[in-house]
């Protein structure tokens, strides 16, 4: 039971024209697309509605020109690397609205897909214009959204549409709305979740947000040095927002308040110097940490105590590292967890959803990405999602 619409519910589509939210926002270099993830998420959306009949439109922003129309922005770059991944011709339109759309929709036959221009080259794109909307909504019938990644914001392409035309989910956004349904709205308990990276401070409405959804709260990374310290744990050089000690109080005895257990470190790896396999590197109880030495990662004990708590539930939300990763071997802690919830969620113990930049190269290192019951790609929007906040192009999708 989905409170969206989805293609199931799409009806007859052919010879209609279908307007399809998605993530091109590609990385490139020297003018070549170097990785086309996003076009192979949104590749099962397109091709089914081509090959239902529709004329497919697709519309996506591309870096932020600012409302103006930057060469080195235009959509026309990923033209080739969509083609290639659809294995159809795209025809690109260089407008999103207006006549030169409605003779494209006139030439276009069944079945055909055309990509429109970056939409952030009008500037009422990202001010939720509904005028440019409106334009825009004018030349097609269906509204399909299938960029989560880009539901957080409230642009005319991903929530003004909504309102204007029949609106459904793609198929990759329902993959990702239903996934993360099981993973925070309705999920089985016990739940835990693993909270890493630098700073408290990005992620304190995260924190704060869970501690009152989840049974097992695991911090790690330069994050959990605030809250050692707040507990007056000396962490000597280590990466630590000790002006956000009082904060981080708040947040423990909100934990205990609503009966999530909160796990820190109690062995840490420390070195003198933040580099590759240094000399001085040293495993120690976290009260042994000295004046110069700063704290890199999670120590065996603790890794091996967390991975017991991960035997016990039945679902895990995962958002960023518990050490320093990218650095050997401060990744250790990092890949020895993510293989155990891996293990878990193979032998079907465990429902495992893991999202952010950081996470998800985190786990393809680990070599457990695709072990995990759902790894978003999303950043900002699975953020924002972790918080319990509404996404705006989510909610535009339930009226």
């Amino acid at each position: 039971m989905t409170a969206f619409k989805t293609l199931d519910d799409i009806g007859n589509v052919r010879g209609k024209v279908v307007l399809v939210r998605v993530d091109l926002n590609l990385p490139m270099q020297d003018g070549a697309v170097t990785d086309d993830t996003r076009v192979r998420a949104a590749k099962p959306t397109i091709l089914e509605l081509a090959d239902a009949g529709a004329k497919v439109l697709l519309l996506a922003h591309f870096g932020r020109p600012k409302g103006e129309r930057v060469s080195t922005q235009s959509l026309s770059m990923v033209v080739g690397a969509a083609e290639q991944v659809l294995g159809r011709e795209v025809m690109f339109v260089s407008e999103i609205a207006g006549p030169v759309v409605a003779q494209v929709v006139g030439i276009l036959p069944e079945g055909g897909i055309a990509l429109l221009e970056n939409t952030r080259f009008w500037k009422g794109e990202e001010k939720n214009d509904p005028d440019l909307a409106k334009a825009i909504a004018a030349n097609a019938d269906i509204y399909v959204n299938d960029a989560f990644s880009a539901a957080h914001r409230a642009h005319a392409t991903t929530e003004g549409l909504a309102h204007l035309l029949p609106s459904f989910a793609g198929r990759s956004m329902q993959a990702e709305l239903e996934a993360l349904g099981k993973a925070l709205d309705h999920p089985e308990h016990p739940v835990a979740a693993v909270v890493g990276g630098a700073k408290v401070s990005s992620k304190l409405d995260v924190l704060r947000h869970l501690v009152g959804k989840v049974d097992h709260l695991i911090i790690g990374g330069g994050m959990a040095n605030t809250f050692l310290a707040a507990r007056g744990v000396a962490v000597g050089k280590s990466l630590c927002e000790h002006d956000l000690a009082s904060t981080a109080e708040d947040i423990l005895t909100a934990a205990d308040a609503a009966g999530c257990t909160v796990h820190l470190p109690y062995d840490v790896v420390v070195a003198k110097e933040f580099a590759a396999n240094p000399p001085s590197l040293r495993t120690c109880n976290v009260h042994e940490v000295a004046a110069d030495e700063m704290i890199l990662d999670i120590g065996a004990a603790a890794t091996e105590a967390l991975a017991d708590v991960l035997k016990v539930c039945r679902t895990l939300v995962w958002n960023g590292p518990l050490g320093a990763f990218e650095t050997p071997p401060f990744d250790t802690a990092t890949v020895a967890l993510a293989r155990t919830a891996a293990a878990l969620t193979k032998e079907g113990s465990l429902v495992s959803v893991a999202g952010g930049g950081d996470t998800v190269a985190a786990l393809s290192h680990a070599g457990v990405a695709q072990d995990f019951t759902y790894v978003s790609t999303a950043g900002g929007a699975f953020l924002e999602w972790m918080e319990g906040r509404e996404l705006p192009g989510v909610a535009a999708l339930r009226h």
